[in-house]
């Protein structure tokens, strides 16, 4: 199993996907009329693709993922930078942090990190990925369970087996999911993992779509939070 994209439901996918191409210098793989891909590599082997699809009314429900980039001593730079590629400054309530909060052209926020010494090992623009959970550390075994990746000792949050990349965080969801995500993950089985929809479903996720439906599956964690099932790898 690995973690292997960030999708983003978007009116206009291909404005959202070139602002987060450029902002996280991934490469650019897929440009069709209503999706754009593009592929953020973390080591030789190891990367995570970001999906941008289109959608006729993207949910205005509260945002339970967001992307915290990697600033550290350039954080004020990194901002800059992000601010002249199309971001804008948002004020979601955050007071006064330490970190900068701005929204992509399509409104989503996302935060530039300060200097933190959980972030100085990781690898790439990306310094975590935030999760809203119900319960933290339950959602952290279950995370590791479809993903691969190891939790760090004493804390809910999981990081890829090499090393590289961001952190997976699980943290204590403000208010119970309310609605669909406008961003989301998705996960890959190994050729071999024929019983991964069994195992989900024991662990508490819910099924939201049919075998039918698509090529991939349509889950939501146990706390509300949707993500796919990708066709096994070949």
């Amino acid at each position: 199993m690995r973690l292997e994209n960030i999708v983003w439901d978007a009116r206009d996918p291909h404005r959202l996907g070139r602002f987060w191409a450029a902002a996280l210098g991934a490469e650019s793989m897929t440009n069709e009329p209503d999706l754009f891909e593009a592929r953020l590599h973390l080591s030789d082997e190891a990367f995570l693709d970001l999906c941008f699809q289109r959608v006729a009314s993207p949910s205005t429900s509260p945002a339970r993922l967001h992307l915290d980039l990697a600033g550290g001593p350039r954080q004020q730079e990194v901002a800059q930078r992000l601010l002249d590629l199309g971001a804008e400054h948002a004020d979601i309530g955050q007071g006064g942090v330490p970190w900068t909060v701005l929204s992509d052209p399509d409104g989503n926020a996302f935060c530039v990190m300060e200097d933190r010494e959980v972030y100085r090992g990781t690898t790439g623009p990306i310094a975590a990925l935030p999760l809203d959970s119900a319960d933290p550390d339950r959602d952290t075994a279950f995370w590791a369970e479809i993903t691969d990746w190891v939790p760090r000792a004493g804390t809910t949050t999981l990081r890829h087996p090499s090393g590289v990349g961001p952190l997976l965080e699980l943290c204590p969801e403000p208010e119970p999911s309310r609605g669909k995500n406008l961003l989301h993950l998705d996960v890959r089985p190994d050729a071999g993992d024929h019983d991964i929809v069994e195992r989900v479903l024991e662990r508490g996720a819910t099924a939201l779509s049919d075998p039918s439906d698509h090529p991939w599956r349509v889950f939501a964690d146990p706390s509300g939070n949707e993500f796919c099932i990708l066709a096994r790898q070949s």
